[in-house]
């Protein structure tokens, strides 16, 4: 399979292409700067490139079966909220210059429910991580509207960060809108196996036009 992957030096998308690298794939890592990345020349192609600039993108995506967009505009960043929609706008005109039609997003776990209510709009939800959500939550709302690309967006378990130390285990449940949840009561999925969950999907698609999540 040959797949790019945007965003592959960030914290779940470099997890993605190692796991790429793993399972023997051409992948074509995209980054504004890649200096960071080892695994070039391991039958990865590294290139720097804006996710603003479509015309490059759309080049470098061309000839691909399928893009993973691993794309955060920084949790730091003041205008997160504008920054991501307009990225990931970018990312999907780029994808549709290209010519290739498959497309996996990796976006945030605000947008699942419980109970009818997503978790973005609860009073617990970080404060530090909101405008992400609503970016990521809002950007999914559009790409139910469009059949342009047969795309799939990700929402991570709840608890989805360095701290989930069980490594690749390989192992993971599905799910759709609501968070998956174990039977302590707690949705988590270490970094290792989200890569899993999405080159899986790669691999064998499930979930064209749909979003999904996965846990232990």
């Amino acid at each position: 399979m040959k797949m790019v992957i945007i965003g592959a030096t960030g914290f779940v998308g470099s997890a993605i292409l190692k796991e790429a690298v793993r399972r023997g794939y051409t992948v074509t890592a995209l980054a504004r700067n890649t200096s960071a990345i080892a695994e070039a020349g391991n039958g990865v192609k590294a290139i720097d490139v804006d996710v603003t600039n479509e015309a490059a993108l759309a080049d470098a995506i061309k000839g691909n079966d399928v893009v993973i967009s691993a794309f955060n505009a920084g949790w730091t960043n003041p205008n997160l909220y504008n920054d991501y929609l307009a990225g990931a706008r970018h990312i999907e005109a780029a994808v549709e210059k290209s010519g290739v039609k498959r497309l996996i997003i990796i976006g945030g776990a605000g947008s699942l429910e419980i109970d009818g209510r997503q978790l973005v709009d609860g009073p617990d939800f970080p404060t530090a991580y909101k405008a992400g959500a609503m970016g990521a939550r809002d950007y999914l709302t559009h790409l139910k509207t469009t059949e342009q690309l047969d795309w799939s967006f990700f929402s991570p378990a709840i608890e989805m960060n360095p701290g989930i130390n069980t490594g690749r285990t390989g192992r993971y449940r599905l799910g759709t809108d609501s968070p998956v949840f174990d039977a302590e009561g707690r949705s988590s999925l270490s970094v290792e196996d989200l890569a899993v969950a999405i080159l899986d999907e790669a691999a064998q698609p499930a979930h064209i036009r749909k979003r999904f999540t996965a846990g232990y």
